[in-house]
């Protein structure tokens, strides 16, 4: 009888303990999260921008949602990046290509999508819904269970940002 593999994870030192799982579950995560940059930055490339990294495509995305100004903060508590720095340069290289805007609303400098920049997004929509929505659908996954591995993913992320908290203080 062949012996069974055990968990599969990345780092075997880590998956040993209480919580094998979780290191699965990190694994997934890990390539769950290449495998969507390298997704965003392909269908990005194919709406007609190349060069934008996956992050630069999350902020033009963030940008263009509900089509509201937004100020610098809320995009990096929204997309939960701590490096307001990195969110500045993607704002800056959006906006020399035409995409996003900058202005003011009273004291605040907000950013604003252009309509260059929405018809880009709606451009990476298209290809989204045609490459990966409607194989995806064809599936038969059940949308309720998508939502709920959602939320349970956002509840993570808080236990992992609490973790680092803690980690920060040692």
């Amino acid at each position: 009888m062949k012996k069974p593999l055990g968990p599969i994870v990345s780092s075997a030192h880590l998956a040993q303990g209480q919580l094998p799982s979780l290191s699965e579950l990190e694994f997934g995560l890990i390539l769950a999260h290449n495998a969507f940059a390298r997704w965003m930055v392909r269908c990005m490339t194919a709406a007609g921008a190349p060069g934008l990294n996956a992050l630069d495509i999350m902020v033009l995305h963030s940008v263009n949602h509900r089509a509201r100004p937004k100020r610098l903060a809320d995009l990096c508590l929204v997309l939960n990046i701590e490096d307001t720095h990195l969110v500045t340069y993607g704002l800056k290289k959006l906006e020399g290509l035409k995409l996003v805007k900058s202005g003011r609303e009273g004291k605040e400098r907000v950013v604003a999508i252009t309509p260059k920049g929405a018809e880009l997004c709606a451009r990476y929509g298209e290809i989204r819904n045609e490459l990966l929505v409607n194989p995806l659908a064809a599936l038969g996954l059940a949308k309720a269970n998508l939502s709920e591995v959602a939320a349970e993913l956002r509840a993570l992320s808080g236990h992992y940002d609490q973790a680092a908290r803690a980690a920060a203080s040692l």
